[in-house]
């Protein structure tokens, strides 16, 4: 084993640079990221749509809609699609229909010919809608403030055609909501900061802004249309080109939303999401997965070398270094999003999520569902 030391110690320290090296390069970006809204009175802000998926969704839709019907916005629409629900939706829609004007609805009626998922509900509010700007969201989620939308089309009115927002999960006692907290964290500051270094790969459908344009530029859902997943990710890997998409993570443009509560519903949602990965190209998919595979490598390595030799005071120091780095930078990109608790203890959340999260993805993988 001995003889097996100098290799070792050179992976070691090539992990440990990698890895260092990848979250300036990256997760650095996150911190300069601006969480207050611009307060111009001049600013051109276009008409908006507000585009709503729904299926059996009537509890949520009767608390989220007169949070979006009460934004301080000049002009904007509401249109919900009430998709093939069998709840009293229809009946709470049509009441608030007739409270706001500005509100349309869509009613896609049950069929057991619809593909799973929110691609056609999407498609069928984007063609009912009346403007050419839109911001969607779900129907359990729920504004952080009325300047939601006026947050969102800042990025509208800079000349950008895509708008990511962010999504975070409202907090809870239990692991299980921690652990949905950091992941969804962690996501958020993945697709920003790879945003900012100029390879965007996804937005989250609970807080996103797109045109007309760039949804029409791409054919829409077309070349994704067959997989239940992929209008929020696959959607902007084709249509965000040449700087026309930005990310907004005021506090003000948060849209927040309940995380499950049991298991397998949120092994569920996983798995959805990871049903797009096969369809990512190869240097994104690298990009993603170099920082946990060079954490992996880091942990084993150390390992190793503590059992072949015991870790000196250089290779002790140096992976110190790197961790208090790492724990500085992401740690308050965890306080940017709000999130001090978790930034509190990152070092343990990071080495139990690199753990857990490739164990979920290969579980999934091997069984992925097509229900939504």
């Amino acid at each position: 084993m001995q003889s097996l030391l100098p290799y070792l110690l050179i992976f070691y320290y090539t992990s440990l640079a990698i890895h260092g090296a990848y979250v300036v390069f990256f997760y650095a970006r996150f911190l300069r990221i601006k969480t207050v809204v611009s307060e111009d009175p001049v600013a051109d802000f276009p008409p908006l749509s507000v585009l709503i998926a729904a299926r059996n969704e009537s509890e949520n839709l009767y608390e989220l809609l007169p949070k979006v019907m009460e934004q301080d916005y000049p002009c904007f629409e509401v249109v919900v699609v009430n998709n093939q629900s069998t709840d009293e939706s229809i009946w709470l829609l049509k009441a608030y229909e007739r409270q706001f004007p500005n509100l349309k609805i869509v009613q896609l009626e049950k069929s057991r010919h619809l593909r799973p998922g929110k691609k056609l509900p999407l498609t069928l509010a984007i063609k009912a809608a009346k403007y050419d700007h839109f911001v969607f969201t779900d129907a359990d989620c729920i504004p952080a403030s009325r300047s939601w939308l006026r947050s969102m089309a800042q990025g509208f009115v800079q000349g950008k055609e895509i708008v990511m927002g962010y999504g975070p999960h409202r907090k809870k006692p239990g692991f299980l909501n921690r652990l949905i907290r950091f992941d969804t964290a962690i996501i958020a500051m993945n697709y920003a900061s790879f945003a900012l270094a100029k390879v965007p790969y996804m937005g989250v459908g609970r807080n996103l802004a797109y045109s007309r344009k760039v949804f029409d530029s791409v054919g829409g859902f077309k070349s994704h249309y067959h997989l239940v997943s992929g209008d929020d990710d696959l959607l902007i890997q084709e249509a965000a080109k040449k700087r026309n998409y930005t990310v907004q993570f005021a506090h003000d443009a948060f849209c927040y939303s309940e995380a499950h509560t049991e298991w397998f519903r949120w092994r569920l949602q996983k798995t959805r999401h990871y049903s797009t990965s096969g369809r990512y190209d190869v240097i994104k998919k690298t990009l993603l997965g170099i920082y946990p595979i060079t954490l992996w490598w880091v942990a084993i390595s150390f390992i190793l070398l503590c059992w072949i030799k015991g870790v000196g005071g250089l290779e002790l120091a140096i992976f110190g270094g790197v961790m208090l780095l790492k724990w500085m930078v992401i740690g308050n990109g965890l306080r940017k999003l709000k999130e001090p608790g978790l930034a509190w203890f990152f070092p343990l959340w990071d080495f139990l999520y690199a753990l857990l999260i490739p164990i979920l993805y290969l579980s999934v993988k091997r069984k992925a569902t097509s229900k939504w």
